[in-house]
């Protein structure tokens, strides 16, 4: 008989960006639902520090030095995933950067590094995942967005167009796999306390973001965490495809 309070047990989840913030989070609340989690990242000091912590509570984990913009880095870590841990059940597509600033007179660097991110990793892990969910009729990938892959701001254009992006891709994808037992799933966080802000390189577009942050009550990367959970934990037969989550205080 299953234990309601693991109901990921004997599954497989990989989570990229697992380093901090949401990945680390959700990769501890996939881990205490009973799940055998790899851990990706590039800072693996941070990884040394999550997986010694769930591995002193007993669970299976495994990290992996993983740079989501390298397309070989991807394939290895979810080829390593499945030989190590036995399959891959879940994948958390969670690596991200946030670098808001305005169009013009930004430096394209920025732009490069977001895509690269959070486009082009996303879309590398997922290819890498597909194919032997679709053959063994079942599995959860699970792309964060934000809330900026639905409404356009000025200050925030190109990572808006990577958010749309992301969300094109997921209901696209959806639409090709559903079918075969995969689902899709969508995640979009509104503010949420992290370290992406930290990140901005543009002084106006920082200052703005953080004030946005003092002026509310954000989101824990726990409340994303959960939300991650609740989706792949469903009955077969239920896909939560799309989850918006923002604070109560966030207006847009």
């Amino acid at each position: 008989m299953s234990d309601p309070a693991r109901p990921l047990q004997g599954k497989v989840a990989l989570v990229t960006g697992a380093s901090s913030g949401i990945g680390a989070a959700t990769a501890e609340a996939l881990a205490a639902a009973g799940a055998a989690v790899a851990l990706g990242a590039r800072r693996q000091d941070r990884l040394d520090e999550l997986a010694g912590r769930l591995r002193a509570d007993g669970r299976t984990v495994l990290q992996l030095d993983l740079d989501v913009t390298d397309e070989r880095s991807c394939a290895d870590a979810v080829a390593r995933t499945r030989s190590e841990l036995g399959g891959l059940d879940v994948l958390v597509n969670n690596a991200g950067v946030m670098l808001l600033g305005t169009i013009v007179g930004a430096d394209p660097e920025d732009w490069r590094r977001m895509l690269s991110t959070n486009v082009l990793g996303l879309l590398y892990m997922t290819h890498a995942a597909i194919d032997g969910m679709i053959e063994q009729g079942s599995g959860d990938v699970v792309n964060v967005s934000s809330v900026a892959g639905r409404t356009a701001r000025k200050g925030a254009g190109v990572y808006n167009a990577s958010k749309w992006a992301v969300n094109a891709f997921s209901e696209s994808l959806r639409q090709e796999v559903t079918g075969r037992g995969v689902r899709i799933g969508l995640v979009e966080p509104g503010a949420v306390t992290t370290e992406l802000s930290s990140h901005i390189t543009q002084p106006a577009a920082k200052a703005a973001s953080e004030q946005m942050h003092a002026s509310i009550r954000p989101l824990l990367a726990d409340d994303i965490a959960r939300a991650v959970v609740y989706m792949v934990s469903q009955p077969p037969h239920v896909a939560v495809n799309e989850l918006l989550v923002r604070p109560t205080d966030q207006e847009r």
